[in-house]
């Protein structure tokens, strides 16, 4: 019988060699008790912890060796350049890519994209990918039994307006399951990519929708230790987004810098 002590709950017997011998019960007392401690730290911390025990691999997903300066005009000679000819008004709609409709819930994704102060971020690339409906990727890595839709890639780009804002048409995507530990599901949520003025000034985060009962399950999402900061990766449900028959609609701003900045993850090295 499992403990409560989370150094003692019960393992399960791995299927395969890639299969993660922890059960969700270990990890969420992990989670918990961090949660604990940070509580009664009385500091805030608004980023992700780097090493976070729950997420078994983030020693594995940040730098772990001296930064070395580099070159920026070298990199940028062989850096793609990103303009307005080279990013078309078709591909913010990720429904529109094939022959047919996807399956899934059609929805409307937009924000603005803000510094620090709240001023618009003008002409800012806007990239994305995610799951289908039912949680697959295309890619193949990702194996798990779920169907591929034939008329849903995945991936989507736009530009920032004058205003900042940005705006993408899609598929709600599905959960889906990982190797962290037996029987780990990940949220749903859509990745974010945002580029500079240059390619070396990119910023990766995601994006994830309200209520969603996965989140305290979640130790990349649970990475984040303080609430509030959390939360501000969650987008919000807004009915004037949303267009009559046709989709719902989900607002979420981006704050690049600052004591709001949303999360970003760290660049691997």
């Amino acid at each position: 019988m499992a403990s409560d002590d989370p150094e003692t709950f019960d393992h399960v017997t791995p299927l395969s060699s890639d299969d993660a011998a922890d059960t969700q019960a270990v990890v969420s007392a992990e989670i918990s008790a961090l949660g604990e401690e940070y509580r009664r730290g009385g500091t805030e911390e608004t980023q992700p912890r780097i090493d976070y025990r729950p997420y078994r691999s983030s020693i594995l997903r940040h730098p772990t060796k001296d930064l070395h300066h580099a070159d920026p005009e070298t990199i940028e000679l062989w850096a793609p350049a990103f303009g307005h000819q080279d990013v078309h008004a078709l591909e913010a709609d990720l429904t529109i890519q094939h022959n047919g409709d996807p399956i899934g819930e059609r929805m409307i994704v937009t924000g603005r994209v803000l510094d620090g102060a709240g001023r618009p971020v003008r002409n800012q690339l806007v990239e994305i990918w995610q799951a289908n409906s039912a949680g697959r990727y295309i890619h193949k890595r990702d194996q798990h039994p779920a169907p591929i839709d034939p008329n849903f890639t995945g991936v989507g780009r736009c530009l920032t307006d004058g205003d900042g804002n940005y705006r993408f048409t899609t598929i709600k995507p599905g959960p889906y399951p990982w190797k962290n530990h037996h029987n780990a599901w990940r949220p749903a949520h859509i990745h974010f990519s945002l580029f500079g003025t240059d390619f070396t000034q990119r910023m990766i985060t995601q994006m994830y929708f309200p209520g969603d009962p996965l989140f305290d399950l979640d130790p990349i999402y649970q990475s984040i230790v303080d609430p509030k900061a959390r939360e501000r990766l969650v987008a919000t449900y807004d009915h004037d987004i949303t267009e009559h028959e046709w989709a719902t609609g989900y607002r979420w701003d981006i704050v690049l810098s600052g004591s709001n900045r949303t999360w970003m993850e760290e660049e691997d090295q």
